[in-house]
């Protein structure tokens, strides 16, 4: 296992982290009861991960309860994670980025986890109803009471994201330091704001469904739709994709886990892991050989040849505007990024300058 800091922090993460929406029944993501989250906790554990990552909705509470009862003992070796936000029963309060919810949220999640504190706290997702200000002083507070170390968010655009920068900067108050977004091969819209907005301000990112929602577990492809006993039939299509463009990928990475000798999950972690500014990838499954061969992407080492042909084969094509022309004026009509940094654009950049060519290509 390989270890990264978490984001702009002296805390040392696995390079993989250990997600748990699997952990409990309530939800339909895998079911497991507490002797197989326990198995599955420390089977991670013995093999370098030392970061786990939950939250409370996940199974309504279920998932931090199996998680807590299996660190026993081991909580303080770990780093350890959970979110708040999205709603917790039918009572109206009891959902949102408020002082309310965050307060009796962060208050629960210690408890179900049999912790005093959390390593990392997350605000599950924007709050277009709360105040933005109201939100981050609250995590301030939980911070300066002991309660949460280090905060973060996800599934922020990136406007959000440094919104909430500027008012903890503005007010002296305590930073967020991580982004849990998703992101995968079929999935690459954070290259669109993200990614930059992401090294502007050294947010380390938490990648959730690096694998699509399983569908670049390897099992897929156009002549084998998902059974309905597969995680990825039971979910739907948990994140959204075109479905050509997936199998493309998925034959690409077929072609390069043959290289390799190894699994395609394995390469599409692999892929994810060479992304800038990434804290930490976080897998998750239902067995333990499934979770064992997620585990030996840390060992993976992709070729440059690799790369590009992942990357052109998952290429979402031209962003769309203003992000071109961000990019062509940056990029295109200024020489000095090429000259300062010649190796980001060693295969000719990161999109294609349209300019001079034909309709017809």
């Amino acid at each position: 296992m390989k270890y990264r800091k978490l984001g702009n922090t002296g805390l040392v993460v696995s390079e993989l982290a250990l997600g748990t929406m699997q952990f409990g029944k309530k939800m339909n993501m895998g079911g497991l009861d507490q002797a197989a989250t326990t198995r599955m906790v420390k089977y991670a554990l013995d093999r370098g991960i030392n970061m786990v990552d939950t939250a409370d909705v996940y199974s309504q509470g279920e998932s931090e309860t199996l998680l807590g009862n299996a660190l026993k003992g081991i909580r303080e070796e770990i780093v350890l994670a959970s979110k708040v936000r999205l709603p917790m029963s039918d009572n109206v309060n009891r959902s949102g980025a408020t002082r309310v919810n965050i307060m009796r949220g962060v208050e629960s999640s210690l408890k179900r986890l049999q912790t005093d504190y959390l390593d990392l706290y997350q605000i599950h997702g924007w709050d277009s109803n709360t105040p933005l200000e109201e939100t981050v002083r609250t995590l301030d507070d939980l911070v300066r009471q002991g309660k949460v170390r280090y905060i973060g968010f996800s599934n922020y655009l990136a406007w959000q994201g440094m919104m909430a920068l500027g008012i903890q900067e503005r007010e002296h108050l305590e930073k967020y330091v991580t982004a849990q977004m998703y992101y995968s091969l079929v999935g690459r819209g954070l290259e669109t704001e993200f990614l930059s907005f992401a090294e502007q301000n050294n947010i380390g990112i938490l990648v959730w469904s690096p694998l699509a929602g399983g569908f670049l577990s390897g099992k897929y492809s156009r002549n084998a739709p998902p059974q309905k006993d597969t995680r990825f039939a039971q979910a739907g299509q948990f994140v959204p994709f075109d479905k050509e463009l997936g199998y493309n990928v998925v034959d690409a990475l077929q072609k390069v886990a043959d290289r390799h000798g190894v699994s395609i999950p394995q390469i599409a972690l692999a892929w994810t892991l060479t992304r800038p500014m990434i804290s930490s990838v976080l897998i998750a499954a239902r067995k333990i050989e499934h979770l064992e061969d997620n585990i030996q992407a840390s060992d993976v080492v992709l070729s440059e040849e690799d790369i590009r042909l992942l990357n052109e084969a998952s290429d979402p094509g031209t962003p769309e505007y203003p992000k071109w022309m961000v990019l062509q004026l940056d990029v295109a009509e200024d020489p000095r990024p090429k000259m300062l940094f010649p190796e980001r654009y060693a295969d000719g950049g990161i999109w294609d300058d349209l300019r001079g060519t034909s309709w017809e290509g």
